[in-house]
């Protein structure tokens, strides 16, 4: 129960962060943090939760990372449910905080998009469905070789927090222009559940396309990363 709430808070931190920066901070007059600071905080909230709670669950914070862990012979299968449900609910309730202080603002309008990720009319930039899907499978595939490469024993010891925290922010850096990046299923269910209507309409490719990315990336790590000549 311990290692489920580790990943709750993890989680419930990553969307108020990461989530929370995009709503309240990406465009405040004058000194908004925009694009590059939207990507850093979420990058910050994976590099503080990995010292924070590291030690106790993992820290997973989204079911695509823990079902890749488990396709590379890191994690046990009979905790993955569990994780998964920690981990939504954690982002869930960070979407309910969000709502909350967000709606303090007179003009707030949650059909804007408060931070969810989408793809054609929903795309920040207008990209398609298919060129959403490459983005998402490909960059979960890469941030699960980046986490298996960083946490492997071979690695410099210690580090990893920081390979794996600069690779979100890398990631973000990349494809917040295409879906308002996910690569986290429950990242991307924590906020579409309070948008309603399209954002629940497209949430499927938030779920398919980072677990297959999370499976390509841990096959592809069992392959390079084996001892095996």
């Amino acid at each position: 129960m311990k290692k489920y709430g580790a990943e709750f808070i993890g989680t419930f931190w990553l969307v108020l962060g990461g989530c929370g920066s995009a709503v309240l901070a990406a465009a405040f007059p004058n000194v908004g943090i925009g694009l590059l600071g939207v990507s850093l905080a979420f990058g910050l909230t994976v590099l503080t939760m990995a010292f924070a709670i590291g030690h106790i669950s993992g820290c997973h914070l989204n079911p695509a990372v823990s079902v890749g862990l488990w396709a590379g012979g890191r994690f046990p299968a009979n905790q993955l449910m569990p994780y998964i449900v920690a981990q939504v609910l954690g982002a869930v309730a960070a979407g309910g905080v969000l709502f909350l202080i967000a709606s303090g603002k007179a003009d707030f309008n949650v059909t804007a998009g408060f931070a969810s990720n989408g793809y054609g009319a929903h795309s920040p930039g207008g990209y398609s469905m298919f060129a959403a899907l490459i983005t998402e499978v490909v960059m979960t595939m890469m941030f699960l070789l980046i986490i298996l490469g960083a946490t492997d024993q071979r690695a410099p010891q210690g580090f990893a927090p920081i390979a794996i925290g600069l690779g979100l922010t890398l990631i973000h850096l990349i494809s917040i222009p295409v879906t308002n990046t996910s690569v986290n299923p429950a990242r991307s269910t924590g906020v579409a559940v309070f948008v309603g209507d399209w954002a629940l309409t497209q949430l499927w490719m938030f779920w398919v396309a980072p677990i297959v990315g999370a499976l390509l990336g841990a096959m592809i790590y069992r392959f390079i990363g084996s001892t095996e000549k």
